[in-house]
C-alpha cells in the first residue's frame, strides 16, 4: 500500500535543514532493511549507531525512531529519510526533487497570467490556506500546529516564486497578504515563531521587486490605501505610491 503522502507533501512541510539531512541519508544509502506493512513503513538507518525507524503511512511525521530526537517526540531526519524511501521506492532524486523554495522570490519573468492560469493560481492560494488556521487545541498539539503553518508558508512561496511579473499578480498578492493579514489580526492564527509573519515580509520584498520590473504593478499597491495592518508591512508599498506621484496616505 502506498503511503498518503508524496514528495511534495515532504518538502513541503519539513524544514530545511531537516530535509537535506534526510536527503544525504536516502542517497548515501543509509536506509536499510525497509519495508511496508501496508499501515507503517519500517527500517534501519544507519547513522552514528543503527537506528531503528517507522512511519506511518497516513503521516510520515507520525512515527517513531531510537535516536534522541525521535525519543522525545521530535521529527527527525532519519524518520524523513524513510519516508523518502517509502514514496521514491528507492529510485534516485532529481535535482528538482531536491530543491526547497525557503523564501518567495520574484521571477523576474515578464507576462500575464491566462484566465485559466490565474484560476488555478487562486485555487491554489485557497487550498494552501488551509494550512493557516487558527489554533485550537491543547498545549502538545502547538507544534505540529507550528508545523502546519510552515507547510502552509511554504506552499504560498513555491506559488508566488513562480508568478509572472505584472499588475496583475501583484494585485493577486496584495489580496494574499491582505488575506494573511486578517487571519492574523482577527482569525486566531497563534504565529509566536513568526512563520506567517516572515513570509508577509518576504512576499512585500517581492512586490517591491515587482515594481522594479513593471511600474505598472504600483497601481495594485493603492488597494492598501487607508488600511492598518498588523504589523505596518504595507508601509513600504505605499511609500512607492507616493514616490510616483501617486495618492498618498
Amino acid at each position: 500500500m502506498k503511503p498518503a503522502y508524496n514528495l511534495e507533501k515532504i518538502k513541503f512541510a519539513t524544514d530545511g535543514p531537516t530535509f537535506e539531512r534526510a536527503v544525504n541519508l536516502y542517497e548515501s544509502g543509509k536506509v536499510t532493511k525497509f519495508e511496508n506493512n501496508g499501515f507503517t513503513c519500517t527500517a534501519i538507518v544507519l547513522g552514528t549507531e543503527p537506528y531503528e525507524v517507522f512511519v506511518s503511512n497516513r503521516n510520515y511525521d507520525q512515527g517513531n525512531c531510537t535516536c534522541y530526537l525521535g525519543q522525545s517526540d521530535t521529527l527527525c531526519k532519519h524518520m524523513v529519510a524513510v519516508a523518502l524511501y517509502a514514496v521514491m521506492g528507492g529510485n534516485p532524486l532529481t535535482d528538482e526533487d531536491k530543491k526547497q523554495v525557503q523564501a518567495p522570490s520574484c521571477s523576474g519573468k515578464l507576462g500575464t497570467l491566462t484566465g485559466e492560469q490565474l484560476s488555478e493560481a487562486k485555487k491554489a492560494i485557497t487550498s494552501d490556506m488551509r494550512y493557516i488556521k487558527p489554533y485550537i487545541g491543547p498545549s502538545n498539539k502547538w507544534f505540529a500546529y507550528q508545523d502546519s503553518l510552515l507547510e502552509g508558508c511554504n506552499r504560498l512561496t513555491a506559488l508566488v516564486s513562480d508568478l509572472p511579473v505584472s499588475e496583475q499578480a501583484a494585485k493577486l498578492l496584495v489580496d494574499l497578504l491582505l488575506h494573511l493579514d486578517c487571519k492574523l489580526s482577527y482569525g486566531g492564527v497563534d504565529d509566536s515563531d513568526g512563520t506567517v509573519g516572515g513570509f508577509i515580509e518576504e512576499t512585500v520584498e517581492v512586490l517591491k521587486e515587482f515594481a522594479k520590473f513593471d511600474s505598472s504593478c504600483i497601481k495594485a499597491f493603492e488597494k492598501l490605501n487607508n488600511r492598518e495592518t498588523c504589523f505596518g508591512w504595507e508601509e513600504p508599498l505605499l511609500k512607492l505610491i507616493e514616490n510616483v506621484g501617486g495618492k498618498s496616505t
